[in-house]
């Protein structure tokens, strides 16, 4: 096998954000984590989760031809034990859902819609 000085290992997931107090917000409620939104600082927020990715939201205040294109298709999903609870959770918050639950196998998740536009997959998986 070829050698590399890449690890096999995630960091970080960065969703690119237009109003980083805003979304940081969203997400820190979404979550029910408590924050300090007057120590929330650009360019980046990193939004506190468990585990050994970290989830980093970026303005991009320091890049002036950053345009930002929201993505259509999931470009994380966070974790639900009880799929069901997590969707009328999601609901409660008016956090506008883009994808019902769907279920194939053991597994069901369905989508949601961050501030930005950016699509988010909530999964029991």
């Amino acid at each position: 096998m070829e050698k590399t000085a890449i690890k096999n290992q995630m960091n970080s997931v960065f969703v690119h954000v237009t109003n980083l107090k805003a979304s940081t917000k969203w997400y820190c409620e979404l979550l029910a984590l408590q924050v300090d939104l007057d120590k929330v600082e650009s360019p980046v927020f990193n939004v506190p989760v468990v585990g050994t990715t970290s989830l980093t939201l970026d303005d991009h205040a320091f890049d002036p031809d950053f345009q930002h294109k929201p993505s259509l298709s999931p470009i994380f999903n966070f974790y639900a034990s009880d799929i069901d609870e997590a969707y009328y959770w999601v609901e409660e918050k008016d956090i506008e859902i883009v994808r019902e639950i769907e279920r194939a196998g053991g597994t069901a998740w369905f989508n949601i819609k961050d501030p930005d536009g950016n699509i988010v997959m909530i999964c029991d998986c």
